[in-house]
């Protein structure tokens, strides 16, 4: 024979959606219901000051009655009706919030430590998601923001922190507005703002950059001279096959020491008396 067994049901976790879908307030409730409606027309027109809001047009108002949240979506922009004693609501601002991340000091992957702060922009797309489903929505996402940036700067080494900040910026928001979804909020930008270094490895880093441009610098001056030597070389060869060439030089070189307003004096000497002592 087969055994029956009976699992019980995991109870679900509360989100908005289980209050927003709970419409029966019991017998208790709906008196108090008439007994509230019935206060507000016995002392109408003063209670219009006291049931009548007004909701901006960047603001969503999350009306609770009884405790519950009504109608599954938040009031607004406009006028709403509220009742004395039974309706409470929360005023929620869809505009774009923007909060700067404090310095965080990160040690890198190469064990480099760093300090690094960014700024934050994002803002509320579901009102009723922010206000049921988390307790401090601002408070909420600052602190996530602040150990995802510790998080990720982690896992980089110092270079493609330098390097790679757009990049690492986009990840961050991407794991931001992944991580927020559930609390209505959309993580628009996540900006680095500054990465700052030890004095000690400031100077390190400014030694070996001098380094390396000095070896640059070596290396074009040791290319510059044997490409001058070849030069040289190529204009000797020219000049042993014509000796012409090296009286025309001669003179071109009188020529640009007689331009110059100086002392000096040359004394010229023909090339074939200089021949006859070097053939000697």
């Amino acid at each position: 024979m087969g055994r029956s067994c009976w699992i019980q049901p995991e109870e679900a976790t509360p989100t908005w959606t289980t209050y927003a879908g709970r419409g029966d307030i019991g017998a208790c409730g709906w008196v108090i219901l008439i007994i509230s409606a019935l206060f507000a027309a016995i002392t109408f027109p003063l209670s219009i000051w006291f049931c009548v809001k007004i909701i901006k047009e960047y603001e969503r108002a999350v009306v609770f009655r009884l405790g519950r949240i009504i109608s599954g979506k938040a009031k607004g922009p406009g006028m709403m009706f509220v009742l004395p004693c039974t309706d409470t609501f929360i005023k929620v601002d869809l505009r774009v919030i923007s909060f700067a991340i404090p310095p965080q000091e990160v040690l890198t992957k190469d064990s480099v430590t760093t300090t690094v702060d960014g700024v934050v922009y994002y803002k509320i797309d579901n009102a009723i998601k922010s206000v049921a489903n988390v307790n401090d929505v601002h408070l909420a996402t600052s602190q996530l923001a602040q150990t995802t940036l510790r998080n990720i700067l982690g896992t980089q080494t110092l270079s493609s922190i330098l390097s790679n900040r757009e990049e690492i910026a986009h990840n961050i928001q991407s794991i931001l507005d992944n991580a927020t979804h559930q609390w209505g909020v959309n993580v628009d930008r996540v900006e680095m703002r500054d990465v700052r270094l030890p004095v000690q490895m400031q100077r390190a880093m400014a030694a070996e950059a001098e380094a390396v441009r000095e070896a640059r610098a070596k290396v074009v001056a040791a290319e510059g001279e044997m490409n001058a030597s070849r030069a040289l070389k190529e204009a000797s060869m020219v000049i042993c096959e014509s000796p012409a060439a090296l009286q025309l030089r001669y003179l071109q070189t009188l020529n640009t020491i007689a331009a110059e307003n100086n002392s000096t004096i040359v004394f010229p000497i023909p090339i074939d008396l200089l021949q006859g002592v070097v053939k000697k």
